[in-house]
């Protein structure tokens, strides 16, 4: 297989962005749905809506996020409707919370390791193409949240969340925290989730990863650590394995003391394998071409 291309700048300003995306030399088409992370009440470490305005602008995109299946302030649409607005999101975008109404899209995955469906928020069909913006950094379950994630957890329902998380044995967020799957099951279902809606968006998906404010939690932490790690920078490619991968690189070929403890988050959950597994299910490539940009 040919190596992917992956774009690299250690400018990270709204502007830069822009130039990162336009180096994929891809034009989004028809109505744009950019996912990105809104960041859990509390959290210090989200990107905020400041930095993202101008690629949102530039695609004429519709910011998209899903409900949460855990407890916090985004695990309903209402809850989740007012951080959006405390949080600044309204104040430039037009949002959508893609499950705030029933039923559930469901997008069949016949080659899954795991699970052999993906259940999103019907909002998704009312998109043509989708900029996936995520903040690398690292995860309390996954060992790192990038693109796979903003895909696979990131994309499905409140339901189609807890049927990631359980491996496919049920959506009841009452019931899947107590009895969760052996951490691979997880890690596949994610990958497999993940290969469903680079499925569905065909070409017309693009993913930009932010390394900045890099903890070892995530965004969803409404209690998270603060970065243990400086800044690295922007990439950009039309591959979402590519592109975590070469995230993954960049941080263990730094010379940053911090990324010891980003290493130790990602190894002790075996986050390394969901990118392993998303390469067998052939959505992308490990293989990339680092491609600097001044």
């Amino acid at each position: 297989m040919e190596k992917s291309k992956v774009y690299f700048t250690k400018e990270i300003t709204p502007e830069s962005v822009i130039k990162m995306y336009e180096k994929l030399g891809v034009k989004l088409k028809g109505k744009v749905a950019v996912k990105l992370h809104s960041g859990e009440e509390g959290n210090q470490n989200y990107i905020k809506p400041e930095f993202v305005k101008n690629i949102i602008e530039y695609v004429g995109g519709t910011v998209v996020e899903c409900n949460t299946a855990y407890g916090g302030e985004r695990n309903t649409t209402e809850k989740h409707k007012k951080l959006m607005e405390n949080h600044g999101w309204t104040k430039y975008f037009d949002v959508d919370i893609m499950d705030a109404e029933g039923p559930d899209m469901k997008l069949e995955i016949p080659n899954g390791k795991v699970i052999k469906e993906n259940f999103v928020g019907k909002n998704m069909k009312s998109y043509d193409s989708m900029l996936v913006l995520s903040h690398f950094k690292g995860h309390p379950m996954g060992g790192y949240g990038g693109a796979i994630k903003q895909l696979s957890i990131g994309c499905a329902s409140s339901e189609g969340k807890s049927w990631i998380h359980s491996a496919g044995r049920g959506k009841d967020q009452t019931k899947i925290w107590d009895n969760l799957p052996e951490q691979d099951l997880f890690l596949e279902s994610m990958a497999d989730a993940a290969s469903s809606v680079v499925e569905y968006f065909k070409n017309n998906i693009i993913f930009i990863n932010i390394m900045c404010n890099m903890s070892v939690d995530c965004d969803c932490c409404a209690v998270a650590e603060d970065p243990c790690m400086k800044d690295i920078g922007i990439l950009a490619s039309t591959d979402p394995i590519a592109i975590d991968q070469a995230c993954i690189d960049l941080v263990y070929n730094s010379n940053d003391t911090g990324k010891q403890h980003f290493i130790q988050r990602v190894e002790s959950r075996h986050g390394i394998h969901t990118i392993e597994a998303s390469q067998e299910l052939g959505f992308g490539n490990r293989e990339y071409e680092l491609i600097n940009v001044d």
